[in-house]
């Protein structure tokens, strides 16, 4: 790999790595979410670093150019990453839905209790707090 994009690639990873460090230690992203940016940044460093190990998984890749492989990681990380994330919108607008219900729910109960609470009690022939 060519020195000037080996050092453009050792900096982008640091610089990630330490990025997500302070959103974690911020409270900006949750330590369930940083694993993955955290492991990624530190098998692209590794690799970015290491042309040994470069190589070697150029060579079980199929790729000629070594920056190839590292876009091709870097891509198919993006794409387990979209994958999760809409696994979880999919769950969390299904938990929305419900919840939506329930409070549909006790919100007709609340007006049909508040109705009877204001009811006249000649009306019914009960007191206000009977009727409850």
């Amino acid at each position: 790999m060519p020195p000037r994009i080996q050092i453009i690639s050792i900096l982008i990873c640091v610089f990630l790595v330490s990025y997500v460090f302070e959103l974690v230690r911020r409270k900006h992203l949750s330590e369930e979410y940083s694993m993955g940016w955290l492991i990624t940044g530190t098998l692209m460093l590794i690799l970015s670093v290491s042309e040994g190990a470069l190589k070697w998984v150029s060579g079980l890749v199929g790729a000629t150019l070594f920056t190839s492989t590292l876009f091709f990681f870097g891509l198919l990380f993006l794409m387990v990453i979209c994958l999760h994330f809409s696994i979880r919108i999919s769950a969390l607008t299904k938990q929305v839905r419900t919840l939506t219900q329930h409070v549909g729910i006790l919100d007709h109960e609340k007006k049909v209790l508040e109705r009877k609470i204001h009811q006249p009690p000649w009306q019914t022939g009960t007191s206000s707090l009977e009727q409850i």
